[in-house]
């Protein structure tokens, strides 16, 4: 346990990392998962269709072929602002199907008299969705969106193959260092990400129990 506590500051580095991939992916997932979802229940047919492909594709799509394309495609393409934003793009673009779906359950969800009486009233599509639907949906799918979230914090743990420095990175050069305590450092990794995944957890259960009464 010696070689955790004496490279404390190199997981603590890492960690930092992890955290800034998933706070900035996850942003992103989520302002582009919202931009997706009202594509996919919007009146025009073309928008329509241009999310529906967005979302099969890249959800049906490893994310390492996603990291992968990102790291060696982009740079080759005269795209290279370094591979931690690579990696933040990849995690961003491989979530947002999954927000999207997330919150199109919750928009199906919000009875379709609400919608209807929104139009009545004169308030266009955009307007309906922005202040009458969305609203409620985001409220009933905060905890599959928080499980998303949590899927993402484990999947940074990726990133760590395409030069990006987060906890798998620490916990390689450390067992570099010290290889004879390799089951300590792992267990030392899983317990940062335990933290995160936990917490997340905790949350979406208090969120859950709170949408429950407000139902």
């Amino acid at each position: 346990m010696d070689a955790v506590i004496e490279n404390l500051p190199v997981f603590l580095e890492g960690f930092k990392n992890t955290l800034g991939l998933l706070l900035l992916s996850g942003t992103g997932a989520l302002v582009l998962g919202i931009i997706i979802a009202a594509m996919r229940i919007s009146p025009v047919a073309s928008l329509r269709g241009f999310a529906t492909v967005y979302t099969e594709i890249v959800r049906n799509t490893p994310l390492t072929l996603v990291l992968f394309f990102c790291a060696f495609i982009l740079p080759y393409l005269q795209f290279s602002p370094g591979y931690f934003v690579l990696a933040m793009i990849g995690l961003t673009v491989y979530t947002s199907p999954f927000v999207a779906e997330a919150l199109r359950s919750g928009v199906n969800g919000v009875h379709v008299g609400q919608a209807e009486a929104a139009r009545s009233v004169g308030l266009t599509f955009t307007q309906t969705l922005s202040f009458v639907v969305m609203p409620q949906a985001v409220r009933m799918v905060v905890p599959p969106l928080i499980n998303v979230f949590i899927a993402l914090t484990k999947n940074t743990s990726v990133a760590g193959a395409f030069f990006v420095f987060e906890l798998f990175g620490a916990a390689r050069k450390v067992t570099n260092d010290r290889g004879d305590q390799v089951l300590a450092i792992l267990l030392a990794v899983a317990a940062f990400y335990l933290l995160v995944t936990i917490s997340l957890g905790l949350i979406a259960a208090r969120v859950e129990k709170k949408v429950a009464v407000l139902r």
